[in-house]
């Protein structure tokens, strides 16, 4: 992780709507259509592959691109463009020195994700997979780690292959 708010930016998720554009934000939340709460409720519970395709279930937009179903393609052709954009956006952070792409979430137990993710992103470094959904939990208990001296915070840069780590 280097410096994503994957709840706020970066690419849509299963019913985040991810970065926005800014001017159409600005337009829809001073329209009057919507309270904040409603606003907030699109795009942190009701965006992403729910809003587009009325579903939270990868497996069942899988499913209706296997039998021909072109809007879920195309949805999931985005989603998967978003998240490798994203990918590399953070290899440009890292300068290029990337150990790894770490794909983890439920979204890790797609098959056809993983796959066409593999192909977009293998030239930046190894690709692992952590399928599961307590990423956000790891991540903190990570945190509590450092906070409570048990793990030293790394440096970014530092994770060249054979590199010693630097507490910071």
């Amino acid at each position: 992780m280097i410096d994503s708010n994957s709840i706020e930016e970066g690419p849509f998720g299963v019913d985040r709507s991810g970065g926005l554009p800014v001017r159409a934000l600005i337009k829809l939340c001073c329209s009057g259509r919507f309270t904040p709460e409603q606003l907030d409720r699109h795009v942190f519970g009701e965006g992403g592959l729910l809003a587009y395709l009325g579903t939270r279930d990868l497996v069942e937009v899988e499913r209706r691109i296997d039998v021909g179903d072109r809007e879920a393609a195309r949805v999931f052709e985005a989603m998967v463009y978003q998240i490798g954009k994203e990918a590399g956006a953070m290899a440009v952070a890292l300068k290029g020195k990337v150990d790894a792409v770490l794909l983890t979430g439920g979204m890790a137990y797609s098959n056809k994700m993983v796959t066409q993710l593999r192909d977009a992103l293998n030239w930046i470094a190894p690709i692992r997979i952590y399928p599961g959904e307590d990423e956000l939990q790891a991540l903190a208990e990570g945190v509590f780690r450092v906070l409570n001296g048990e793990e030293h915070a790394k440096r970014l840069g530092t994770l060249a292959a054979g590199a010693r780590q630097e507490p910071i």
